[in-house]
């Protein structure tokens, strides 16, 4: 599958972003669903690219940093696989296969250049001392560079590698590696779905999750359906509460602002 110059250098300033949002959480620039889209519009496969990214996100929900804990790197995991898939053929199945060890690999590279980084840390201090605004900020955008090339360069890597190649080394990948793989990225889209409800969950909201899924489970409707049902659910249960209308009601009372009673609520959790 060949692609364009344009379409090339698009994706290697979609890799180079990915990889400055890595550390900088900005824009969220690095999230799967984001660079698979991106690089899907730019390669004129924006469905394949959605499919594949929204399905990596699912996986990407249980990556996150803990502490001094570095979790697995979404950035090169979404732009490699995105690239396998929109330009060199593999199929959606295959790029969610590999991307779990693209990311083991991404958090090798990102803890390397954390790393280096420490030297420039140093520098920074030093420039600090001499009171050189310029030499701080040339520390902070040499860090930042680093970050983006650990993952433009694998992309630029992988884009010239033939397409022939790249599909020999798939199709060489035994099935019980690849589906362990698949095996794994399903267990870890549980755990992300387990971590998110863990954080929202509250007395008032598990009747919530019980009613969505009671309701995903016998009837046939889309997430957009779910999606609405669920905003409006919430939107009712806000106008009916006591505690949001001057009422009674537990948690935070019925006075101040709704978004002042619902961080008091959120507080006593």
């Amino acid at each position: 599958m060949d692609i364009s110059i344009f379409a090339a250098i698009a994706i290697c300033i979609i890799a180079l972003f990915a990889g400055f949002e890595s550390v900088l959480d900005s824009f969220q620039l690095h999230q799967p669903i984001i660079v698979c889209t991106l690089i899907g519009l730019v390669t004129g496969n924006l469905t394949e690219g959605l499919l594949l990214g929204g399905q990596l996100q699912l996986i990407a929900l249980g990556w996150m940093n803990i502490g001094a804990a570095q979790a697995p790197d979404a950035a090169l995991a979404g732009v490699i696989a995105g690239i396998l898939v929109l330009t060199k053929g593999a199929s959606v199945s295959e790029g969610i296969a590999i991307a779990v060890p693209l990311a083991i690999a991404g958090q090798v590279l990102t803890i390397f250049v954390r790393t280096m980084t420490v030297g420039l840390a140093h520098y920074a201090d030093g420039q600090a001392e001499k009171g050189s605004i310029a030499g701080v900020e040339s520390a902070n955008l040499m860090a930042l560079g680093l970050q983006g090339l650990r993952v433009m360069i694998p992309a630029i890597a992988t884009l010239a590698l033939p397409a022939t190649a790249i599909q020999g080394a798939l199709n060489a990948i035994p099935d019980w590696i690849t589906g362990g793989l698949a095996v794994g990225g399903g267990m870890i889209v549980a755990v992300g779905y387990a971590m998110v409800i863990n954080m929202m969950a509250t007395k008032t909201t598990w009747p919530f999750f019980f009613i969505g899924f009671a309701l995903a489970a016998v009837t046939e409707l889309n997430l957009v359906a779910m999606g609405i049902i669920g905003l409006s659910l919430a939107l009712i249960y806000i106008e009916l509460s006591p505690q949001f209308n001057g009422g009674s009601g537990s948690g935070s009372g019925g006075s101040g602002s709704v978004d002042a009673q619902l961080d008091a609520i959120l507080e006593d959790y």
